[in-house]
This record gives structure tokens, C-alpha cells and sequence, in this order.
């Protein structure tokens, strides 16, 4: 016997719980009309067969393929070597699984890919996509709206297009840089630097702004593009040290970017914090406790930006589904977005 047809059936299950086969239908796929006595008696025959719904008959009924794509815009290699990443699907896929969600991911290697990712989206084998790590010349918000695909952006949307408008969950970027660079300044810093990530990501731009904020015009020298790489912060480290050598401080846009400058640093012989302090962006654990010296950095929730892209596609898919809780300090707006706040982790380097 295959092991398809060992499988219980739906008349199996009819079968042990006394009830017909549209009865144990409706319950299995969420319909309504039943009374409870016969949902409970469907349930446990469910549970005491090992009862499996098949998946495309149950598309078929519901419209819904209980399955979601994750979207990420970057290549495999920069995915798989960010912790950002592996954090941000951590809290995506605890909120998918809590409401028995599958999560597909889609990465995209180049712009090659984003007519592929488009086509698979088109295609009705998912009920939503959660996208992130955009740039702000990236085709994809355009073609997955022609898609027709509700979705929810990580990160704040940087293009003009009001018809792309989707719901989307950030971090206080702007916010947050500014109170790194105010403590650096309170510090009695006063050549204050700034390692950007790319700029053509709102969250880096945000980041720019934020310390320039508090710096005000300050000299261009100490701004330097970046890439959130360890390696780039070298890079940027080393030209920084070349253009103004007697910088006192850096403000790096991400918890990476600042080890890499960090590595610099000590290359050249500066203290940290003594000579040089240096803030990061993220409070990436372990990272951040484990460079040398620990790093005060910025703390963003990424676990729980995940976990609200998730909630909130799955409000979209269900209004009766919880778009946020409540109680979580971030400013929120279901049908545009929600930002979550920011907090300074004071530690040895600032």
C-alpha cells in the first residue's frame, strides 16, 4: 500500500466522528453553520486519525493558500553573512507559524531575478509577500503591485509613486542617530564622524540626517558611504583617518560597519574611547559584546519588526487578525505603517 493511500480521509474522519463528509469539510476548512458539539466530535476524530487536509483541495475552497514570500532584495551571500537578516525572518517566521503560515523565501541575485520573483507572485502560489532590504531605484514595488499581491514593506518607502503606497514597519532611524550623535557630543567630542550605509536605502539616508541633525554643517571630510559590511567600515575607516586624523569620534550606521572600523582603529594605534569613541546601529548580539571594546550602539527591536510585517499582512489577508499589539511604544498606523522606537546601549567604546 502507497503511502498516499494509507492516509486517513475525509471519509474516514466522517466515518469515526458519526457526521457527513460536507460536515467534516466545513470544519476542516474554518466554514461556518456547524453546531459545536459536531465541531468537537469532527476535531477529535481529526486528531485521533492523524487527519491531514490536502492542501490544494483546501485552496480551492478557502481561496487561501496559507503560504507567505519573503522578499529579500539583496544576494545570497550579503543574506546569509548579515545577522539582520536571520533576525528579521526569526520574528516573520514566529508570527507565520503562529497562525499555521508557511514562509516562502525569495531572494534575488540581481535585477534579473525581480521579473522571475514577479512571475512566481503572479502566479497564485501565495497569499501575500513581505518585502525588505529595497533600494530606492528597485523595480520590484512596481512589479509585484502588478502582481496583485497585498504586501507589507520593511523599511520606510523611499520612492515618489503614491500608487505604490503599502503598509510598512521601520525602526526610528532618524531618532535614533540623533541621540548617538548627542551623546558623543556630550562626550565633548567635536570632529564627530559619520560611516553611512548606502545611501540610496532610506535607512541609511535617515541615519545621515539624523547626525547631521546635530552636527549642522559640518566638515564633508567625515562622512563617508559605506555598505553595512565589516569590510566596508574598514575601508571607510582607513579613508576617514587619511582625510581628518584627528577625528574623536565615529557614529557607524550599523553594529557591523563599526567593527570593521573598530578593527582600524586599533591598526592604527587609537584608543577606544580614549582617543577615538564609536557608536554602532542595531545592538547586534553577540557582536556588539564581543568586539573589542564592547560597543554602545543603537538598539532596534529587528526581531519584532519581522514579527509586525508578519502581523500585519496577516490583518490584511483577515481584519480579524490583530494588526499590532498594544502596549509596544511604536507609532502606529495599520493601513501605512508602523516605526518603532530606538534606544542607546551605553557600553565601553562611547
Amino acid at each position: 500500500m502507497t503511502e498516499a493511500a494509507s492516509r486517513p480521509t475525509l471519509e474516514a474522519v466522517a466515518a469515526r466522528a458519526g457526521v457527513s463528509r460536507a460536515t467534516v469539510s466545513r470544519v476542516v476548512n474554518g466554514g461556518e453553520g456547524v453546531r459545536e458539539p459536531l465541531v468537537e466530535r469532527v476535531r477529535q476524530a481529526v486528531e485521533e486519525l492523524g487527519y491531514v487536509p490536502n492542501q490544494a483541495a483546501r485552496s480551492l475552497v478557502t481561496k487561501r493558500h496559507d503560504a507567505v514570500a519573503v522578499v529579500i532584495a539583496e544576494p545570497e551571500d550579503r543574506v546569509f553573512a548579515d545577522p539582520f537578516f536571520a533576525r528579521q525572518l526569526r520574528g516573520i517566521s514566529k508570527e507565520l507559524t503562529a497562525h499555521d503560515n508557511q514562509l516562502v523565501l525569495l531572494l534575488t541575485e540581481g535585477r534579473d531575478d525581480h521579473a522571475r520573483v514577479a512571475r512566481y507572485l503572479a502566479g497564485g502560489h501565495v497569499d501575500g509577500a513581505l518585502v525588505f532590504s529595497l533600494h530606492l531605484d528597485d523595480p520590484l514595488p512596481g512589479l509585484i503591485q502588478r502582481a496583485g499581491v497585498p504586501t507589507v514593506f520593511g523599511g520606510r518607502p523611499g520612492w515618489s509613486d503614491e500608487t505604490l503606497r503599502a503598509p510598512y514597519v521601520d525602526s526610528d532611524n532618524r531618532g535614533g542617530a540623533r541621540e548617538a550623535v548627542r551623546h558623543l557630543a556630550g562626550l565633548g567630542r567635536t570632529r564627530i564622524a559619520h560611516i553611512t550605509g548606502p545611501l540610496d536605502q532610506t535607512s541609511a539616508a535617515d541615519r545621515l540626517d539624523g547626525y547631521r541633525d546635530v552636527v549642522g554643517d559640518a566638515d564633508p571630510r567625515l562622512v563617508v558611504e559605506s555598505d553595512f559590511t565589516p569590510v566596508g567600515g574598514e575601508r571607510a575607516m582607513r579613508a576617514l583617518l587619511d582625510r581628518v586624523p584627528g577625528l574623536d569620534a565615529v557614529f557607524a550606521a550599523n553594529d557591523l560597519t563599526a567593527a570593521g572600523a573598530l578593527r582600524v582603529l586599533r591598526e592604527r594605534g587609537r584608543r577606544v574611547p580614549d582617543d577615538v569613541a564609536v557608536i554602532g546601529f542595531d545592538d547586534m548580539l553577540p557582536l556588539a559584546e564581543q568586539t573589542d571594546p564592547p560597543l554602545t550602539t543603537v538598539r532596534q527591536d529587528i526581531e519584532e519588526m519581522g514579527r509586525l510585517m508578519a502581523r500585519l499582512l496577516l490583518h490584511r489577508l483577515d481584519p480579524d487578525t490583530p494588526a499590532t499589539p498594544d502596549g509596544d511604544g511604536a507609532e502606529t498606523n495599520a493601513s501605512t505603517g508602523v516605526v518603532l522606537p530606538t534606544t542607546l546601549v551605553r557600553r565601553a567604546s562611547a
